[in-house]
């Protein structure tokens, strides 16, 4: 398994040297910040569900700090940090969760699709755009993030298998957390470890430690130059835990132990790297504080932004649906909206 960072911050490799470290700790914290909060705004009945990600931080930051901008990035409902990073605006995020629809409506620079609910299916979107792209001679890579439990699914072999064939620039990386809701990673696969299914396909696999976010970076960007190079896919598994519940409707204590989660806890990724940086002299007690107040004000700004956010009227339902409405959807736009006369002519 890759790693770079042990759990008690000391360096067990070389670092890389195309990263700002102080930049990745502030987004961890602006990550664990939002997702925290989201967390409580379901409680107080401000959304619908929420899906928490906490101790998940390096696998979602440290991955998509490898990316370019305009690089594409299709990920799950519990990647809120990763698509945020990569330029998803927070207030959509959150609103999604409060079901507006305006939530899943990015803005047309942003090269992040919105979360996908249904389980590994969205990878095969990423191949698309992976394929799209060298159809067009761009040398943009797509990432998909899905998490271990996607790895049973048959969307899962169709992706790797059309990307290993065609060489498609496409990064695959798992976030094994441990957990398909309550089934354990050692219940739904025979194979030592997820990244060796990459082997049938015809692409590498990686291993990396999830809660090392330098490891994550340097693994993610080997995979994002060698798409990039057309040189083709890769298998990241990032080794990781969810620490809280799969959604707000979820009682983790029903089926695993509190003294696992309390062992991963130890390996909290924001602490490693903060214990990293503190003995670099790039970590303060001040600038903690300054951090944990730009954080909040960020979310408590999206907050307010996703609540204002106005309803979708019956009409920008449909228009939201297609470019040119077929027919029959163009006749129910006009019933929803009252142009046309539902019961048809006389």
């Amino acid at each position: 398994m890759l790693r770079i960072l042990a759990p008690d911050g000391e360096l067990v490799a070389e670092p890389p040297a195309t990263v700002d470290t102080r930049a990745l700790y502030r987004a961890m914290t602006v990550a664990r910040v939002f997702d925290r909060r989201g967390s409580a705004l379901q409680r107080q009945g401000r959304l619908a569900t929420y899906a928490p990600f906490e101790g998940q931080e390096a696998a979602q930051i440290g991955s998509v700090a490898a990316l370019r901008p305009d690089d594409w990035l299709v990920a799950t409902y519990r990647d809120a940090a990763a698509m945020w990073s990569q330029g998803y605006p927070m207030e959509l995020l959150i609103a999604g969760r409060t079901g507006h629809e305006g939530g899943g409506a990015p803005p047309e620079s942003v090269n992040v699709l919105p979360p996908s609910i249904t389980v590994g299916a969205h990878m095969l979107h990423a191949v698309g755009l992976a394929w799209a792209e060298r159809y067009r001679r761009s040398d943009r890579v797509a990432l998909t993030m899905f998490g271990d439990g996607a790895t049973s699914e048959g969307d899962f072999h169709e992706a790797m298998n059309f990307a290993g064939v065609y060489r498609v620039g496409c990064v695959f990386l798992c976030q094994n957390n441990g957990w398909a809701i309550s089934l354990p990673t050692e219940r739904q696969t025979a194979a030592a470890t997820l990244a060796d299914k990459a082997i049938g396909y015809g692409m590498p696999g990686v291993r990396v430690d999830g809660n090392d976010v330098l490891a994550v970076y340097e693994a993610t960007e080997a995979a994002v130059l060698r798409a990039r190079g057309g040189d083709g896919p890769t298998l990241i598994e990032a080794v990781t835990y969810r620490v809280g519940p799969h959604t707000t409707a979820d009682d983790p204590g029903r089926y695993r132990a509190e003294e696992q989660t309390e062992a991963w806890r130890q390996r909290d990724p924001i602490d490693r790297l903060r214990r990293y940086l503190a003995g670099r002299g790039e970590w303060s007690r001040p600038w903690q504080d300054e951090l944990e107040r730009e954080a909040a004000g960020l979310v408590d700004a999206a907050v307010t932004a996703a609540e204002a956010l106005p309803a979708f009227t019956a009409g920008e339902i449909f228009d939201a649906t297609f470019a040119e409405l077929p027919p029959l959807l163009a006749e129910q736009r006009g019933w929803a909206t009252g142009a046309a006369d539902p019961a048809g002519p006389a």
